[in-house]
Order: C-alpha cells, then sequence, then structure tokens
C-alpha cells in the first residue's frame, strides 16, 4: 500500500499545476505505482484473491482513465504512457 509520503511525492512529481491532485496525470501514476505493488505482492501470495480482484480493478480502472485520455489529450496521453512505462 502507498503511504501518505509516497503518494504526496507523487503527485507533485506528476501534477500539471500547483494544486492539481486529481488530473488524469496524477491518477494514471497513482494506479501504476499501486498496480506494480500489487503484482509483487501476488508474486510471494499467489493464492491470495481478494489482493488479485483488488488489482483487476485498479487496472481496469486505469484502462478507462487512459482510454479517455486518448480521446481527449492526445498528446498528454503519449507522455504519460512513457512516463509511466506503460505499453499501448
Amino acid at each position: 500500500m502507498l503511504t501518505r509520503t509516497d503518494k504526496k511525492k507523487l503527485i507533485g512529481k506528476h501534477q500539471i499545476h500547483e494544486k492539481d491532485t486529481g488530473s488524469s496525470h496524477v491518477q494514471i501514476a497513482i494506479l501504476t505505482t499501486e498496480i506494480n505493488l500489487l503484482s509483487d505482492h501476488l508474486k510471494e501470495h499467489k493464492k491470495d484473491e481478494s489482493a488479485r480482484r483488488g488489482l483487476l480493478g485498479k487496472v481496469a480502472q486505469r484502462r478507462k482513465t487512459l482510454n479517455y485520455m486518448k480521446m481527449h489529450e492526445t498528446k498528454e496521453y503519449e507522455e504519460v504512457i512513457k512516463k509511466n512505462g506503460l505499453k499501448r
């Protein structure tokens, strides 16, 4: 799980303006980090079904946010993909 300080660092790194805490850029960065942490957890604990379900939910949420960005903010979409190391 992300701690409060880790989340603040992520927000500071990906925010568009000073008071930005919920833009698509920030949401995708947070979701990507949480997905990576859950993936590592599931490598160790293969039978943790609740964590697996949470992981699938976060992946779906990130996919929806990325699709929104692709439709409405094409240039920013490409930057976010590169910045977070995602495939598309």
